[in-house]
């Protein structure tokens, strides 16, 4: 299988379950789901390491017992963690605010900043996927372009993600541009850019090309939690990608990841994509 890198965040994530839906003013009950892997770098690494690829992460924890769980879990799972930098700060948790219906509102501190090291040998490494505002993400993301597949998250911002392959939410994409989509896409990913995707949930998602654009359905599911659906996503896709599908087939194939993982009382993929991986 293929030899992917990931940079994005690992995260320990504290779920506070809701009684009711968040409304301004209001007052709730919640019951606490204590502590559980997360952030891109395990919700997206997980299920390709399920695949049977070699994952390695580059991520940056703190130097502190919350950051020794975050290796020692990612560690044990099958994520490669020699590329995370520690850093002096405290490893602070991310809380996410669960409602009934499988929606969440994400509350998280203020990271350090994290400023990426020499980047790695390409030639040693099949894709490479960017989640992350690390410092220097840029310019790693241009040396690679020549030697490995190269994905990127759009970021929250317009800031560059040189890349082959961009995929964004449709929510990420309301008022940002007046441009088409793929005129857009190339404006962040470059002319190395060769697919614009757009998820919309339920709806599917679109890829968009210098040819045109065409639709991927969405794969129906019972929505339980849809914490770390994007990433499950990208980890479907990026898994079609490196084992020879066409980038429909590989959008289908994370569509299906996405719809286990919506499933799934988790923010990583659960037993059902272990299942079907198998």
């Amino acid at each position: 299988m293929a030899n992917i890198l990931l940079v994005a965040n690992l995260n320990c994530d504290r779920i506070l379950q809701l009684d009711k839906p968040l409304q301004t003013g209001g007052r709730f009950h919640y019951q606490d789901g204590g502590q559980r892997l997360g952030g891109g770098g395990a919700n997206t690494g997980l299920g390709l390491v399920w695949a049977q690829h070699r994952v390695a992460l580059v991520s940056q924890v703190g130097r502190d017992k919350i950051g020794d769980w975050l290796l020692a879990e990612a560690s044990t799972q099958g994520i490669e963690c020699q590329l995370i930098q520690r850093h002096e700060e405290t490893t602070n948790e991310m809380l996410l605010v669960m409602t009934p219906d499988g929606e969440r509102t994400i509350i998280r501190p203020q990271r350090p900043i994290f400023e990426l090291a020499a980047p790695p040998i390409w030639p040693q490494w099949d894709a490479v996927y960017f989640n992350s505002s690390a410092e220097g993400a840029v310019s790693w993301a241009k040396t690679a372009l020549k030697s490995c597949l190269v994905f990127a998250q759009l970021a929250k911002d317009d800031r560059p993600r040189p890349c082959h392959i961009l995929i964004a939410s449709k929510t990420d994409m309301l008022g940002r541009s007046t441009l088409s989509p793929w005129q857009y896409g190339l404006s962040i990913a470059g002319d190395s850019l060769k697919y614009f995707i757009v998820t919309d949930g339920a709806d599917g998602a679109c890829v968009y090309t210098d040819a045109g654009i065409e639709r991927v359905e969405a794969i129906p599911s019972e929505v339980v939690d849809t914490t770390g659906a994007g990433d499950a996503y990208a980890s479907g896709l990026i898994h079609g990608m490196t084992t020879g599908l066409t980038i429909k087939e590989s959008m289908r194939e994370g569509a299906q990841w996405a719809a286990f993982a919506v499933a799934t009382q988790s923010s990583i993929p659960g037993e059902a994509l272990k299942a079907y991986l198998e």
